[in-house]
């Protein structure tokens, strides 16, 4: 999935105005990141050297047990996403783990990819969470 700087913008200028006075950086994250969940692929058409990449943050956390790591990298290499950086933590017996992801060459888009990893954080019992890098920028400079 590619979307571009200006369409971040205006997603999140339209959560704004929809959530009023109710607009928190939370809720205007979570309206914005629905809304670019919902967007699916870009037409290739619209696809051109400014829009984004398909750089993905993906956060994953829980009880710790053997196999976690292989389950979800099994499921990303089995949709062809492309691990760019990964930071892993072991706290007792909680871990924690954040990826950066690039689904650019990945003949899924996002939402599919995200259903495949909430299968996987079911079997594991764990969760996961998928944020395009762009909604992660942009949602921090508000």
């Amino acid at each position: 999935m590619r979307i571009n700087e200006d369409e971040i913008r205006k997603l999140t200028l339209q959560a704004i105005e929809e959530l009023g006075e109710k607009a928190t950086p939370d809720l205007v994250k979570q309206v914005v990141e629905k809304s670019v969940t919902n967007m699916g692929k870009i037409p290739e058409d619209r696809q051109s050297s400014d829009i984004s990449s398909g750089r993905i943050i993906l956060t994953s956390f829980g009880i710790n047990h053997p196999g976690i790591i292989a389950g979800v990298t099994t499921a990303l290499s089995d949709h062809e996403v492309d691990i760019k950086d990964v930071s892993q933590k072991i706290l007792g017996e909680f871990y924690t783990m954040i990826m950066i992801i690039d689904i650019s060459n990945s003949p899924k888009d996002l939402r599919e990819i995200q259903t495949a990893m909430s299968s996987v954080a079911d079997e594991l019992k764990i969760k996961i969470y998928l944020q395009h890098e762009d909604v992660f920028r942009y949602m921090h400079r508000i």
